[in-house]
């Protein structure tokens, strides 16, 4: 069933309701989405075809924003009057809210798309989404509560989150097992979201950022709306390792999904790495590193990785340091912890299984344990917020943490001293704040997770304020001091390389770093609080914000120069981009225009062109050298196989056809009928650089399981195709290096292709056969008035280049028809694509059948 909204978008294209496609005036009322209860299926069933924007209607003018994520950053509260209605206000804590503030300026509008933390009654979704709209700004997704659960409890937390967070489902109890209908509910909410966001979009204009794990495949759903949508995505959670991810039933679907974006960003380099190992091992879809940007190639569009950890709101985090409910809790901790001689230890975590509590709670004991000089005078502060999630794992790790407590406080406790305080209640920011004034050290134990801003906020804090100097009793011109000691396994631990780092499941190691941070010698501490200091405070919210942007911006910028069309079904569905004058070879075009032409040249790759690439016999079949022998019939046809293959091996297969023509080797070898002799098209080569680059790929061979070395007359090869493509391709950049060193004064040149090392001579390549063919016709008196060549990889790039600059020169008829052609849709040097080798095979057929018409029989 079409939305309200995609109908109109659908009458805009045909030219209906032209007033309506102009940006949303925030009085306008905006419809409420219907939703039921019901499950939609993982295939999109809407008929839709995308819709493509006119290049030339483009404005470049970026002018707003939509940023998507699962909750909204207000806060909403039934009115107290007990009157019907909400009471609506901005969660200043959230991070959508405050990556505004990093951008700034009147001229940048903000949307925000996502659900609401209560549920609204049906009767009343179009009064709050009215109020939202015209007071915030704010689009609410409005959601079934059985649906929400399924996507948020069931899916979301119960097995995308923990799976994403090193933890697989191997048992029942240990997360949840992959359930088909929580799938079919999160991919139904992702696409509730996606109709909102159609309410408010302006295409051609807009900047779409989406957030987070929850709305994953979202991306799908605009881009098949909109082929060109600019659309940037941060993943806020950690991104496992291939073997973890690659145990996700719809690990693919995800994947696509996300390479539906323009930008996808991630807090570690550790997570991007993880996600392009993923993309490789299960897509086959690669990514080079070009001027300091990491890009992957996906169906002609350039998908560009942003590695960079959000930051913390500075000017929230100061203004609350200044608040005079914030000095009075730090003098109340100061009373009760710095005057009676005792030092805080903190920690500040959710109450998950991921964050460490427990483990933190141990190294406590141990510490006090081997440290009795220690009783009496450290406290740990166990700050514990309620956990986002629900189910048995949350109800254990709480029963574990109160045990945990009561046992360390039993033991090493005395009337007035308790080592450990454990706060279960929700904290209010300043009283948070506070803790970290005072707090000594800071301690973040989690075993996985992906960002954490705890030791952010409490650098932040421990820098302070003059008021808060005068509450502390320090000097103003005595330098500020805080220690850290973080998990490993935590985002944001990379950048803090001045803090302690540790693994949390080392409970010895995690004492040890306790007892260190506590006697550690003042100026070493204050040297680690200014080094975090400097970055924390020049990596905020608003740099992070900026930066993502401005990259985005520069992702999307080809957009307008670029055809695009969507392929596939569901949420299969990927957009391909290419040049505006890139089609496909229509087969009457070619026909025609064969036969109003007289001196032909056809140049034909053969693997991956005449023969599938994953062929295991790679002999031609009958058909194929049936047709291509009807093509050589025709005098006026030139006809030649130029391939990377031996002349042994072509001359084999080819043997039936009288007057094919074979390049081999890339156009070392060439000849031009099968009874003729084979000439060269350089002058012949020297091959004792063999003796050097042997040895060479055979010790990566040796050291590389699943590579093999081809050794030919003129050129050697490295193939790892069956080898494990991250080790592959990284022994494929250490082998083009080594043999680019050793064989530096030899005539031959190393090149990298698709799973392969190659080593050949100088000068050959695929465009000398092309362009010798040109210039023999035309020597002949016979210049070319059809040339076709076709191919499928790099080598063939070089025969298109050839082609196309001898249009319009002596080498080829003056109104020559040109066509030069590779397989499938992606950016080449060449005019037309065809989509495989059926449909290839059938063109050529297509050929041979008008030289059968056209010679007597």
């Amino acid at each position: 069933m079409i939305s309200r909204s995609y109908s109109n978008l659908l009458g805009l294209a045909s030219g209906e309701n032209q007033t309506s496609f102009t940006r949303m005036s925030v009085n306008r009322r905006i419809p409420r989405i219907m939703t039921v209860s019901g499950i939609m299926s993982d295939i999109d069933d809407d008929s839709l075809e995308s819709v493509c924007s006119d290049p030339s209607s483009s404005s470049i003018q970026r002018d707003r924003i939509i940023v998507v994520a699962n909750q909204l950053p207000i806060k909403v509260h039934r009115k107290t009057d007990h009157s019907k209605g909400w009471m609506f206000s901005w969660d200043e804590d959230s991070l959508l809210l405050q990556l505004k503030d990093g951008l700034g300026g009147d001229d940048i509008e903000f949307f925000y798309v996502g659900c609401l933390k209560e549920d609204i009654h049906p009767s009343e979704q179009d009064e709050v989404s009215q109020i939202l709209l015209e007071t915030f700004k704010c689009v609410p997704t409005f959601v079934p509560p059985d649906l929400f659960s399924k996507y948020y409890h069931g899916f979301c937390k119960q097995y995308l989150w923990p799976l994403f967070h090193y933890m697989l489902p191997l048992s029942p109890d240990l997360g949840g097992r992959f359930n088909r209908s929580l799938w079919q509910a999160y991919v139904s909410v992702n696409k509730i979201f996606a109709d909102r966001i159609m309410e408010v979009i302006n295409p051609e204009d807009d900047f779409v950022w989406v957030h987070d794990y929850h709305l994953m495949v979202l991306p799908t759903f605009l881009r098949k709306r909109f082929n060109k949508v600019k659309l940037g995505f941060f993943l806020h959670s950690p991104f496992p390792s291939s073997e973890i991810y690659k145990t996700l039933p719809i690990r693919e679907e995800l994947l696509r999904a996300l390479l539906n974006s323009d930008l996808i960003g991630f807090h570690t380099f550790d997570y991007a790495r993880h996600f392009l190992s993923c993309c490789s091992r299960m897509l086959g879809v690669s990514y080079e590193s070009k001027r300091g940007y990491i890009g992957l190639e996906y169906y002609g569009r350039t998908v560009s990785i942003k590695i960079l950890p959000v930051g913390i709101h500075m000017g929230q985090l100061q203004s609350v340091l200044s608040l005079p409910e914030t000095e009075a809790k730090i003098s109340e901790l100061i009373k009760q912890f710095s005057a009676q001689g005792r030092t805080m230890l903190l920690g500040v975590d959710d109450m998950d299984i991921f964050k460490g509590i427990s483990l933190k709670l141990l190294a406590m004991e141990q510490m006090l344990s081997q440290h009795p000089e220690k009783q009496g005078k450290v406290v740990l502060v166990q700050i514990a917020n309620p956990a986002r999630g629900k189910g048995k794992d949350v109800k254990e790790v709480q029963d574990e943490t109160y045990a945990t407590v009561k046992r360390i406080n039993e033991t090493f406790g005395e009337p007035g001293y308790d080592p450990v305080i454990l706060i279960d209640r929700p904290l209010k920011f300043y009283e948070r704040v506070a803790y970290y004034v005072v707090a000594e050290c800071c301690l973040v134990t989690a075993v996985r997770d992906g960002m954490n801003l705890i030791p952010y906020e409490y650098i932040i804090s421990r820098q302070g304020n003059e008021k808060l100097d005068e509450v502390l009793g320090l000097e103003p011109s005595i330098p500020k001091k805080s220690m850290l000691v973080v998990s490993e396994f935590i985002g944001c631990s990379p950048s803090l390389s001045g803090a302690i780092r540790v693994n949390p499941w080392n409970i010895d190691a995690v004492a040890e770093a306790m007892e260190c941070a506590h006697v550690m010698a003042e100026q070493e501490k204050q040297l680690r609080h200014e080094k975090h200091y400097k970055y924390v405070s020049t990596h905020d919210v608003a740099y992070w914000a900026r930066s993502f942007l401005q990259d985005l911006e520069r992702s999307c910028k080809d957009h307008m120069r670029r055809r695009c069309w969507g392929i596939g079904f569901g949420l299969s569905f990927r957009v391909v981009a290419l040049d505006l004058n890139f089609r496909k070879l229509a087969m009457e075009h070619i026909v025609s225009a064969y036969k109003r032409t007289t001196i032909r040249t056809i140049l034909l790759d053969y693997d991956g062109t005449l023969m599938p690439q994953n062929s295991i016999d790679k002999k031609p079949s009958s058909k194929t050298l049936e047709t291509l022998d009807i093509l050589c019939r025709d005098k006026n046809n030139m006809v030649f196989i130029v391939s990377a293959r031996t002349r042994a091996e072509l001359a084999e297969w080819f043997s039936s056809c009288e007057k094919l023509g074979i390049a081999a080797e890339h156009g070392y070898f060439l000849r031009t009928k099968r009874d003729e002799e084979w000439e060269t098209c350089v002058p012949a080569a020297e091959c004792s650089w063999k003796q050097i680059a042997e040895p060479v790929m055979k010790h990566y061979t040796d050291a590389t399981d699943g590579s093999v070395i081809e050794v030919k007359e003129t050129a050697m090869v490295w193939c790892y195709e069956d080898a494990d493509p991250d080790f592959g391709s990284c022994q494929a950049k250490e082998l083009l290096d080594h043999l680019e060193t050793v064989l530096a004064n030899e005539p031959v040149t190393v090149k990298s292709g698709q799973n392969i090392v190659e080593v050949k001579p100088q000068g050959v390549s695929k465009g000398i056969v092309a362009k010798r063919l040109l210039h023999s016709m035309q020597e002949k008196g016979m210049s070319s008035d059809f040339v076709l060549c076709i191919g499928d990889d790099r080598s063939d790039e070089d025969m298109f280049e050839v082609i196309m600059s001898s249009v319009a020169t002596p080498s080829m008829a003056p109104s020559a028809e040109v066509f030069a052609c590779t397989v499938g849709r992606k950016p080449s040097k060449a005019k037309y694509y065809l989509d495989d080798t059926v449909e290839i095979f059938r063109v050529v057929q297509g050929l041979a059948s008008v030289v059968q018409q056209m010679l007597p029989l």
